[in-house]
């Protein structure tokens, strides 16, 4: 089992216990998460570490409601997620969680404008896209199309998309994986803005152990379980990571 952590109930954005995943593969089945046991505080950094197949990207889609378990409970606020049917997931999806991932996803023949536009057409309460834009830094980039931008731009672009609905969670695997050092700052330091001024609960895959020191804790993930979680006493920030 994992080792569990504890925190007062009004602080917890997700309670998680005894979390497992099964992969059917032919006649085999295929453990990916081995019984987690987790509490992610609200408006935390979290990051995840651990190598591939360790079970950090199963993890995080069924957070955000995208897989989900064999058996175990999820619990978001008074959310149920192993309950939920396949509307209640959608509609969780849409109100509550964004996803930023590895590759950026936007449409070509759309502007960086027009890409996070599309989210907050069916959010319930979104930002304007420029507004969203300018949190990660993109505000003199509106009308760009993503050929015109920088891998570090697109991913920021991307980002915004997330963000624009107003997302009380923000879900990242390898946002940084495909970017070169400096670049990966930049695209960190948006992140680390998001959360610091909206007080978004954010939860970040990375292979990289110096990304561990932005978060408030650092996971680490072995065999499907939580090998070990540390706390660390100051938060540094994404400028100050030593790549």
């Amino acid at each position: 089992m994992s080792p569990p952590t504890t925190s007062p109930p009004e602080t917890v954005a997700f309670h998680v216990h005894g979390l497992t995943k099964i992969y059917r593969s032919g006649e085999i089945d295929v453990p990916a998460l081995r019984g987690i046991d987790l509490d992610i505080l609200t408006s935390e950094v979290l990051v995840l570490l651990g190598p591939s197949g360790s079970g950090k990207s199963t993890f995080l889609n069924i957070l955000g409601g995208l897989d989900r378990p064999s058996a175990g409970e999820v619990q978001f606020r008074d959310h149920d997620l192993c309950r939920m049917s396949e509307r209640e997931l959608t509609q969780y999806r849409r109100d509550h969680v964004g996803f930023v991932f590895q590759f950026y996803n936007l449409i070509p023949s759309l502007t960086a404008r027009e890409n996070v536009a599309l989210v907050t057409e069916i959010a319930a309460r979104p930002m304007k896209p420029e507004e969203a834009l300018g949190l990660v830094g993109l505000g003199e980039r509106l009308d760009h199309f993503p050929a015109q931008l920088s891998g570090g731009e697109q991913q920021r672009v991307a980002i915004a998309r997330a963000i624009a609905k107003r997302p009380e969670i923000l879900l990242c695997d390898e946002p940084t994986g495909a970017l070169d050092s400096p670049t990966g700052v930049v695209v960190l330091e948006a992140i680390e803005r998001i959360n610091a001024e909206l007080g978004t609960t954010s939860v970040i895959i990375t292979h990289n152990v110096a990304i561990a020191e932005m978060g408030s804790r650092v996971a680490s993930f072995a065999n499907g379980q939580i090998a070990s979680i540390a706390v660390n006493p100051r938060r540094r920030p994404a400028h100050e990571l030593a790549w």
